[in-house]
């Protein structure tokens, strides 16, 4: 059986990815991401973070990602998501403030599709129901916010968050929902990478409605 074109295209890059990264300090890689790098004294080690709430472990030189606890290895889309983060994260700390997908650089031109595939998909699966989304995005590792009228941020890498906010409709307007970004991000991830970060997200929420009921 043929492997998906796609799957080989994103493990090339991937590849290529790691390549520029095996010429730089582990240690400056390790400040710049926030992340914990121990060494085993031989020029190889490894770094330690959480990855959407759960502890990996990334090795170098090869930077192979695996979960620490099972030490299986990492699904590509995943691993490709580390990899675009050590390459381009420069260690700015989180801003603290949110902004949209169209804030992003080049957002503006793929805001409606994004809308579409996050903010639009979630408001059709929760329809009215707040209450489930708080508890799928509280069984998700989601932290309640002030911002909206109900809002979690999730923290995906360690300078990386994410927000869904929720504003309740009434007979006038429909309830939406509003995947955001902390305004660093443009620190840490290209833009086409948050899309597909808000699209993981969108599918985890739904996911944890559907376990959950």
């Amino acid at each position: 059986m043929k492997k998906d074109p796609n799957v080989n295209q994103l493990a090339e890059r991937v590849k290529s990815l790691i390549g520029g990264l095996r010429n730089i300090d582990p240690t400056i890689l390790a400040s710049r991401t926030g992340t914990m790098y121990t060494t085993n004294g031989d020029g190889k080690g490894k770094f330690e973070f959480s990855f959407w709430g759960k502890p990996v472990s990334l090795t170098y030189p090869d930077f192979n990602a695996s979960y620490k606890e099972s030490g299986e290895s990492l699904p590509l889309p995943f691993w490709a998501m580390i990899a675009y983060y050590f390459v381009t994260s420069n260690g700015s700390p989180l801003a603290g403030k949110w902004v949209s997908f169209s804030e992003l650089p080049d957002g503006r031109f793929y805001n409606q599709a994004f809308q579409g595939y996050t903010g639009r998909k979630i408001s059709r699966a929760f329809l009215m129901s707040s209450q489930d989304f708080e508890r799928a995005a509280q069984a998700i590792g989601g932290s309640r916010i002030t911002f909206g009228d109900i809002a979690y941020k999730f923290k995906i890498l360690p300078k990386v968050e994410l927000s869904v906010v929720c504003w309740i409709g009434d007979e006038d307007f429909p309830t939406s929902y509003q995947v955001l970004f902390d305004a660093s991000i443009v620190h840490h991830l290209p833009t086409d990478a948050c899309a597909v970060l808000g699209s993981m997200l969108t599918g985890k929420l739904i996911k944890a409605k559907g376990e959950s009921q």
